[in-house]
Parts: structure tokens; sequence; C-alpha cells
């Protein structure tokens, strides 16, 4: 398993900066998370009130990805990081970014909730959603774990349940067409769950990011647009 602890350094406060920066990611982390399953029972139990509650709650993520950045910018300055520092707070910087996009996505999913409550839509129209959201979710809490534990080898392996996410994706449009040629009334109301689904998928990419994140922090790599097997075979090669 390739994992890569925090390096020691002479200064102990640049330890504790560069432990504070990971610990803080983990908290925004732990937030979106939360946002996502609450959005998603929201989904499947049609609370409008959860709904709202979790659209009125991005502004959390995007203060904690304002603040963690500052930090960046400030040890960027202070210590002049290299090597593997710099690349954890490159890493740092690029998953809180993913993160407040997760965020943005979770916000457009709470608010189609309240559309399709509102409209009295089908439950047929968004049932086969739960089953992909929960992948989703199951995703992203693993890709948290990778980047917790620094390990690129499973990594690669969450990364690879994007395809998949991908597929159930492109299955579940399909049947949302299918209604809308059989039924024009329906357009409107399956639009709005078209949307839930797209951020899901969106939520399934800005995961795979976090890996891709994890497998450059560790390895050295930046392996953005390549291809699960070259990623496989090239870790394989190196370990």
């Amino acid at each position: 398993m390739a994992t890569r602890p925090l390096p020691q350094h002479i200064s102990k406060q640049f330890d504790k900066e560069l432990e504070d920066l990971r610990s803080r990611v983990m908290i925004m982390g732990g937030l979106v998370e939360d946002l996502l399953s609450k959005s998603l029972n929201a989904l499947e139990q049609g609370d409008i009130e959860l709904a709202e509650t979790v659209s009125t709650s991005d502004y959390q993520v995007n203060a904690l990805e304002v603040g963690i950045d500052e930090e960046c910018t400030q040890v960027l300055a202070r210590r002049q990081p290299a090597a593997g520092d710099l690349r954890l707070v490159l890493a740092v910087i690029k998953t809180i970014s993913d993160l407040e996009r997760i965020g943005d996505e979770i916000e457009k999913i709470a608010k189609m909730v309240a559309y399709i409550n509102e409209k009295g839509s089908p439950k047929s129209y968004y049932i086969s959603v739960f089953s992909m959201g929960q992948h989703v979710q199951q995703m992203l809490h693993e890709a948290l774990d990778v980047f917790a534990r620094m390990d690129s080898q499973k990594a690669v392996e969450v990364a690879a349940e994007d395809e998949r996410i991908d597929k159930e994706y492109s299955a579940i449009l399909r049947q949302l067409i299918t209604y809308m040629m059989e039924d024009p009334r329906s357009i409107t109301n399956v639009l709005d769950v078209v949307w839930a689904v797209r951020a899901l998928e969106r939520i399934g990419d800005h995961a795979n990011n976090i890996c891709e994140n994890v497998i450059y922090l560790v390895e050295g790599k930046d392996v953005r647009h390549t291809s699960i097997e070259d990623i496989r075979n090239e870790i394989s090669t190196d370990t």
C-alpha cells in the first residue's frame, strides 16, 4: 500500500501547520458529506424543509474554502515549502476547490427537491436516482478516506468508480428521455430530475479529482486525463 506519512521537520510549528491543513480539509469534507446525505434524504422523503436547510448551508462550505485557502497562502509565503511539502499544500488547495464545487452541486440537488415536490412529480421519475446517489455518496466518502490516509493505490481503485457512476448516469438519462417521449406533458418535471442527476454525476467527477490529488501528493505524478489502467500500470511499476 503506497501511503505517505506527513514528514517531520526541525520546526515543530511547521509540522503543526501542515497537520492543521489536512485536518481542516477533513472537517470541510465531513460537512460536505453531511450535506449530501441530507439532500438525498430530502429527495427520498420529499422533505422540502430539509431541502431548504441544505440549500441555504452552502455558505459554510464556502467559508471553509476561503479560510483554508488563506492558510495555504500563508504557509507558502512563510515556509516556502519544496518537494513533498509543496505537493501537500497544492493538493490541499485543489481538494478544497473540488469540495466547494461539490457543495454547489449539492445545493442544486436540494433546490430540485423543492421544485419536484412543489409540482407533485411522480416518484417514478426519480426512484432510480436514489441508488446512484448512494453510490456517489460512498465514492465521496472513500475519496476523503484515501486523502486522510494518503493512500495512492486505494485512490486509483476509488477513482475507477467514476466509470460506473457515468454508466448509471447514462442509463438514468435514457430512462428519463423515454418518460418525456411517452408523455410530453412530463417534460418540465422530468427536466428537474435531469438537473439533479447531472449534479450527482458531477459530484462523482470531483470525488475522482480528489483521488487524483492524492496520487499527485504521494507519487509526485500528475495523472489528470490519464486512463485508470495507465495509472495502475504506472504506479505498480514505480512501487
